[in-house]
């Protein structure tokens, strides 16, 4: 849909699985990426968020859409934001609220990805290298334009109750919500490319 109204798309494959990788590498990665684009709307999903900041003071980005993201404070790290917001106690008290038990990735990623989906994807799975949870996030304020969070109703990894709080205490936003889980975008593709171009028009 995004392509089909004009815009240009840039999807970046960043290194998560390279343990001498960190933020600041992401982040250069990112702004590579964009180059000498202008009118960038810059989305970002769950760890990106802290990637999203880093980007947004090195290069010029009209708006900014966190999905389903973490969202750090200034020289916070993602290893420590879990406690700082009380993410797993949160992720825990929802899970015995909904009767899905304890973490797996089949529970908490993919419980509303269509089978065929999830096994086309199966192939481009890493994991997560350590190093970026330890890599802080050194920006100094959240830059002064739009920024949209938009949350899955159905998200078992980051609940809803705990990202609007979070959205609202750190960035001063009420969030927006469609209906699915973590991987938002993979489950409602068309949704969030709707919402993407609101975005965009307004």
């Amino acid at each position: 849909m995004l392509l089909e109204a004009g815009h240009d798309v840039i999807a970046v494959d960043l290194p998560g699985d390279d343990e001498t990788a960190g933020l600041n590498r992401y982040a250069e990665l990112m702004v590579d990426a964009i180059g000498s684009r202008s009118d960038v709307v810059l989305a970002a999903g769950s760890l990106g968020g802290f990637t999203a900041p880093l980007v947004c003071e090195r290069v010029p980005v009209r708006e900014l859409v966190l999905v389903n993201a973490m969202i750090p404070e200034p020289g916070e790290t993602a290893g420590d934001w879990w406690a700082h917001t009380g993410a797993v106690e949160a992720r825990e008290e929802a899970a015995r609220a909904g009767g899905y038990g304890p973490f797996d990735v089949a529970t908490y990623f993919l419980h509303d990805v269509d089978a065929e989906v999830a096994a086309e994807g199966e192939a481009y799975q890493r994991n997560e290298a350590d190093v970026v949870f330890g890599s802080v996030c050194d920006f100094t304020a959240w830059p002064a334009i739009r920024i949209r969070v938009l949350v899955g109703a159905d998200d078992r990894f980051f609940p809803i109750g705990l990202q609007r709080k979070i959205a609202r205490d750190r960035l001063g936003v009420e969030a927006d919500v469609l209906p699915g889980g973590h991987l938002l975008p993979v489950v409602q593709p068309r949704l969030v490319a709707d919402y993407l171009l609101q975005t965009t028009r307004s």
